[in-house]
């Protein structure tokens, strides 16, 4: 089991990572749109598309605990390294990239699915954590983040 860096976050530095994504899924779109000659597709299928092409987001699960979120999200081939999770009062934002080199061999590729999505999830909460106290780490390709609920005292001094 793999140690994950948990980084608390502010909204702003969060917010300009999801301009960064979005701005990717926007030029992927006007590549997508631009590839059949604005032809007969609608701009929400190239921007769904888009969003296929760069984002990844992988099967999760988020369980309430009596004192804690537990949640477990799906990241086969990733490395501890590759991760990013951020802590928020009301979410978890889990963040992966990875690379795909072909390793020397004997003979020519004929086929390759890998792909370098970026993996992206948000999990909203229904109650307030202590964005201070989550941990997570990665165990046979399963992220698993813990986040203890705030506590009253919390609750009251943030109020």
């Amino acid at each position: 089991m793999s140690r994950v860096a948990v980084q608390t976050e502010t909204t702003q530095t969060l917010m300009q990572r999801i301009e960064a994504l979005t701005d990717s899924i926007r030029q992927r779109a006007l590549a997508i749109f631009q590839s059949h000659n604005g032809g007969k597709t609608s701009d929400l299928d190239d921007w769904l598309q888009a969003e296929r092409d760069v984002v990844w987001s992988p099967a999760s699960e988020l369980v309430n605990g009596e004192k804690e979120f537990f949640a477990r999200v799906a990241a086969p081939g990733f490395d501890a390294k590759d991760i990013h999770v951020a802590a928020l009062p009301n979410a978890l934002i889990i963040e992966g990239d990875t690379t795909h080199t072909h390793e020397s061999t004997n003979g020519n590729v004929c086929f390759c699915e890998f792909s370098e999505k970026k993996l992206f999830r948000r999990l909203d909460l229904p109650e307030t954590i202590d964005p201070d106290r989550v941990t997570a780490s990665l165990d046979n390709g399963i992220l698993q983040v813990t986040a203890p609920k705030a506590t009253a005292k919390q609750l009251a001094a943030g109020a």
